[in-house]
């Protein structure tokens, strides 16, 4: 039997794509809200955003779904994207953000190793913007299997580091 192919211990994911039925809005929401810079346009159907110089990290398109709903909820498609800070200290300033601009969460978690907050864009696609935990402290059952979970994020503690 053929060992399994498997992708570099390296690999990322390195942006998504998302077809939105208002450009301007959504571009609107994923810099001022999400805190993306646009890095290009195509004219007024399509725009790149990124963090930190990247080419990008969220490609916008109106291209088959311009002035269209959002995609139903109870159909196949994306559940979330995830887009990961690299400190604690980043999500929590990212929270303080988000409550300085009223911009609603869907939901919060401990998941063990990471700790995540959950958003919508203006077209409902589920955002997750998360902080990993140090790999060392990930919890693991006796055997060495991950034990990830879903536990209540205290959001007044994770807050409370940006002040």
């Amino acid at each position: 039997m053929a060992t399994p192919f498997t992708l570099a211990p390296a690999t990322g994911i390195g942006h998504v794509h998302l077809k939105v039925t208002d450009l301007e809005r959504s571009i609107a929401f994923y810099r001022d809200v999400m805190g993306f810079e646009v890095t290009q346009r195509y004219g007024t159907q399509a725009a790149f955003l990124s963090a930190g110089g990247y080419h990008h990290h969220i490609g916008l398109n109106t291209w088959h779904s311009q002035g269209a709903g959002p995609a139903p909820e109870r159909a196949a498609g994306l559940y979330h994207a995830a887009i990961l800070v690299p400190t604690r200290l980043d999500l929590s300033r990212f929270l303080r953000h988000l409550v300085e601009v009223g911009q609603p969460l869907d939901g919060a978690a401990d998941h063990g190793v990471s700790h995540a907050l959950y958003l919508r864009d203006p077209d409902q696609n589920g955002l997750e913007v998360y902080w990993d935990l140090p790999k060392a402290e990930w919890p693991r059952d006796a055997n060495g299997e991950l034990e990830m979970g879903t536990k209540h994020l205290d959001l007044q503690a994770l807050l409370d580091l940006s002040l």
